[in-house]
């Protein structure tokens, strides 16, 4: 089976919706020749990444913008997903006319390798064993995810990217482009991320992870060959993470402790409360479209990014002698990833003599914001980049 096969071969309801959505991804595969160097030593051969592409690329190849997208993201950034056929999760801000618009810039969104729509993880075929990776898979950074984001740029003949943009685990990959291809990246704009994982992130992702492998249907990461999913596992370690995704004005707002399509409590564990209710659908919902090993293997990638660590623990040393143009913005309600650790990139910019503009968004919506229907937003966004274009003259 090709990449990807198993997956979709096992869940029948998840090849149905596949097949009935396009999927204008794109595919370049690197051979045995040119294996990807992880972190880990190991060279990782066949490599294949998946992306897509919106607008065209100039002569001067002086307008090619990379979005990096989050945790769970993928490459559909702008375009009709082809498992939910849902717009692209940064619809709001990619497209004509839009913040990053499509008609000035040419924008290239890569699915991270470890992930599962399409770039190799550890759904894709073993060519050793002819089956599924699972946990021979091996663990992936974010500084490989970036090496071989660079190995797909180098194939495209894009030397140098106007921009790099993207929020959360796509602003971690903002900022490992910046310190390991400075010369490459002429603005980076990082959105609602940090410089490392705190201890309470890591804690989170682990019980994320637990959650799953305590699942008897991950049977040792080998579900796809036994023909299962754990689904319920992979559910509730959605559910969790989802929580830290809100904020607790935004969850008193929507939901407060209002139940759900009933008048009085039932006194059994179903879900009574509106929220319960809608955890359990977003749990229900993600598993219809992610797997479950990528979902360990890109949480422990952002659980082992740390970009001091590095540079003798010193983050302003990563940055020393860039010329790369800086925004860093935050929300006031992202309790995920605050304010703190967004200042605290700025400060390391500051000190390394970078050009960093700070931009904090009043917002009660949590981390999520920056997927949101931000006005502030989508002002930053479009401020900075316009400023960045007319510097570099692009038209």
């Amino acid at each position: 089976m090709s990449e990807g096969e198993q997956l979709r071969a096992s869940f029948p309801e998840l090849a149905r919706k596949q097949a009935d959505q396009p999927d204008d991804s794109l595919l370049v595969d690197f051979g045995p020749e040119r294996p990807l160097r992880l972190d880990s030593g190991i060279d990782f051969a066949p490599l294949r990444i998946a992306y897509t592409t919106a607008g065209t690329l100039n002569s001067a190849r002086s307008n090619a913008v990379l979005v990096c997208h989050a945790l769970t993201g993928d490459q559909h950034v702008a375009s009709i997903h082809p498992v939910t056929g849902r717009a692209g999760w940064w619809d709001t801000l990619v497209g004509p006319g839009k913040p990053i618009d499509t008609e000035r810039f040419f924008v290239i969104c890569p699915n991270v390798i470890g992930s599962c729509m399409g770039s190799s993880g550890p759904a894709s075929t073993n060519p050793a064993t002819g089956q599924p990776y699972g946990l021979d898979f091996p663990v992936v950074t974010i500084a490989d995810m970036v090496r071989a984001q660079a190995m797909l740029l180098d194939h495209l003949g894009i030397e140098s990217l106007f921009a790099v943009l993207g929020g959360s685990m796509g602003g971690m990959l903002v900022l490992q482009w910046a310190v390991a291809y400075p010369d490459r990246v002429f603005s980076a704009l990082c959105i609602a991320s940090a410089a490392r994982h705190t201890a309470q992130n890591i804690a989170f992702n682990e019980v994320g992870r637990q959650a799953i492998m305590a699942d008897p249907d991950w049977r040792g990461g080998h579900y796809l060959e036994a023909g299962t999913r754990p689904a319920k596992g992979l559910g509730v370690a959605r559910m969790a993470a989802h929580i830290t995704y809100l904020s607790e004005d935004a969850l008193q707002r929507k939901f407060g402790r209002n139940l759900q399509d009933r008048a009085a409590r039932t006194f059994t564990f179903d879900a009574d409360f509106q929220i319960e209710s809608y955890l359990r659908y977003q749990g229900l919902s993600f598993v219809e479209r992610f797997d479950a090993n990528s979902y360990l293997y890109v949480t422990r990638a952002m659980d082992y990014f740390d970009l001091a660590a590095e540079h003798d623990g010193s983050l302003a040393s990563a940055f020393k002698g860039t010329h790369t143009r800086f925004c860093v913005a935050s929300f006031t309600s992202d309790w995920l990833f605050p304010t703190s650790a967004s200042r605290q990139i700025m400060h390391a910019l500051n000190a390394a003599g970078a050009r960093v503009s700070f931009v904090e968004i009043e917002t009660d919506k949590g981390h999520d914001a920056f997927l949101l229907d931000i006005p502030e937003l989508f002002d930053m966004v479009r401020g900075f980049v316009g400023a960045a274009a007319r510097e570099r003259g692009v038209a």
